[in-house]
């Protein structure tokens, strides 16, 4: 063997023995089909937690109870323990609490003015 066929072997073998050489990863599992769906989709908007729920004695001396909800654009209103459930809204915090049956709720956790269809009065907690 030469020395120019032994100088150009060695050259080669340190050569290939300078590349790197990763193992091949075999992945069983299917690429996802909604992938760039989901990538583009919106973001959620959750709904809002409870913030706190409160009883309150109105002047005339009777009860509501009402749940506030954190972003204060929703409280669920009962005017008997365990009546049936007002839903109350605003388009935007710290607007009136309103419905379509003539109920409007203003306020907060220690006190709140309250309109009904028989009429509007003062509670606190």
């Amino acid at each position: 063997m030469n020395t120019l066929s032994f100088t150009a072997a060695a050259a080669a073998i340190l050569l290939l023995a300078g590349c790197q050489q990763k193992a091949e990863t075999v992945d069983t599992t299917a690429p996802d089909p909604m992938a760039a769906e989901l990538a583009n989709a919106p973001a959620v908007e959750l709904p809002p937690s409870m913030k706190a729920s409160v009883a309150f004695r109105c002047k005339d001396n009777s009860l509501a109870f009402v749940d506030f909800f954190s972003g204060d654009k929703l409280a669920n209103l009962r005017t008997k323990k365990d009546g049936e459930i007002i839903h109350l809204t605003a388009a935007n915090a710290g607007d009136p609490l309103t419905n379509e049956g003539g109920y409007k709720l203003t306020g907060d956790q220690k006190s709140i003015t309250l309109t009904t269809p028989s009429g509007t009065q003062t509670c606190k907690h």
